[in-house]
């Protein structure tokens, strides 16, 4: 079936991607054969980076052509002898916002569009400029076409300034890759028998959120305790693995009994060496890491090291 527009733009901060966001592009998706798609702020507004930007929209729009931009970024996609563009301030001159994006059509994406897409009651200027940015490089070029979508946001009544001024009450507006990003990760580290593992639980049974259990410890007793030099790496991928995907279900805060650094410790403790893809791993930063202390009476449940093991795990974490 053919799609009334060759190519579609959407430009927006997506700080964050909410279910309004989505509703917009998946509009334009229907109407167009490409959709490209910019989002910038200046400054940058708080928990919603470039690179935050960039995962939400590959993960939830991966046919999108999406730029999340900063200065740094226009500097490297500029080509040789060219002068990079600069990101306009967001108190900027509307016009200066609207050529930059018509430039960063021509002059990124290499195109240019058909239809913009937007909510506002701007789109119809935003358009206007559009066309004739675009015709001062291609005089033939046709009249970009503004299409708006749930100006009154009747289908999603929501807005990002909205969203920013508590992201966890108004969650539901968020997609769960989206709210995922901005959950804190708690890390409790500890030598054996120091009650990580009962505390991660307890943690996440009293804040009503999830937690990610030792992978670790799976799999050494699916293995008996014969661990291969390659687990180590595969229990670190997984432990991480487990953790992104324990975002999407949890409610402000996700425990984790343990990271990547545990498993560097016993690589080093049973083999003497370390994967240096387990040493990068092992460098997963939390926002917050506990570390337990080995300071009430060792428990011996048949797999652990002697009791004065865990002293030497512990000055090892220290």
């Amino acid at each position: 079936m053919t799609k009334r527009f060759r190519r579609g733009l959407v430009v927006a901060k997506f700080a964050p991607l909410h279910k309004g966001h989505e509703f917009l592009l998946r509009r334009a998706l229907e109407e167009c054969d490409e959709l490209f798609a910019i989002s910038y702020s200046k400054p940058e507004l708080e928990g919603c980076p470039a690179l935050k930007r960039e995962g939400w929209m590959s993960g939830l729009f991966p046919t999108v052509h999406h730029l999340a931009l900063t200065d740094a970024r226009l500097r490297e996609l500029a080509k040789p002898g060219e002068v990079p563009l600069e990101l306009p301030h967001n108190d900027g001159e509307v016009t200066a916002h609207r050529r930059f994006c018509g430039l960063v059509c021509l002059r990124t994406f290499g195109v240019t569009v058909d239809a913009v897409f937007t909510s506002e009651d701007y789109g119809d200027g935003f358009a206007e400029e559009l066309s004739r940015c675009f015709r001062e490089h291609h005089a033939s070029c046709p009249n970009v076409v503004h299409v708006c979508v749930d100006r009154e946001r009747r289908s999603v009544p929501i807005s990002a300034s909205r969203i920013r001024q508590d992201v966890h009450a108004h969650r539901d507006w968020l997609s769960p890759e989206v709210y995922g990003s901005f959950v804190k990760r708690v890390c409790l580290l500890g030598g054996e028998s120091t009650g990580k593992s009962t505390l991660a639980e307890s943690l996440a049974k009293e804040f009503g959120t999830a937690h990610v259990a030792e992978y670790g410890r799976e799999i050494w007793d699916a293995k008996a305790g014969t661990l291969a030099f390659e687990d180590m790496r595969h229990i670190a991928g997984e432990q991480i693995r487990r953790e992104e995907s324990a975002l999407m279900q949890s409610n402000r805060w996700l425990f984790c009994d343990t990271s990547p650094l545990t498993t560097l410790f016993y690589s080093h403790h049973m083999f003497g060496k370390a994967d240096p893809e387990l040493g990068r791993l092992a460098e997963r930063r939390y926002d917050l890491t506990i570390l337990c202390m080995p300071d009430f009476p060792f428990v011996q449940d048949g797999t652990r090291q002697p009791e004065g093991f865990r002293d030497l795990q512990h000055q090892w974490y220290l």
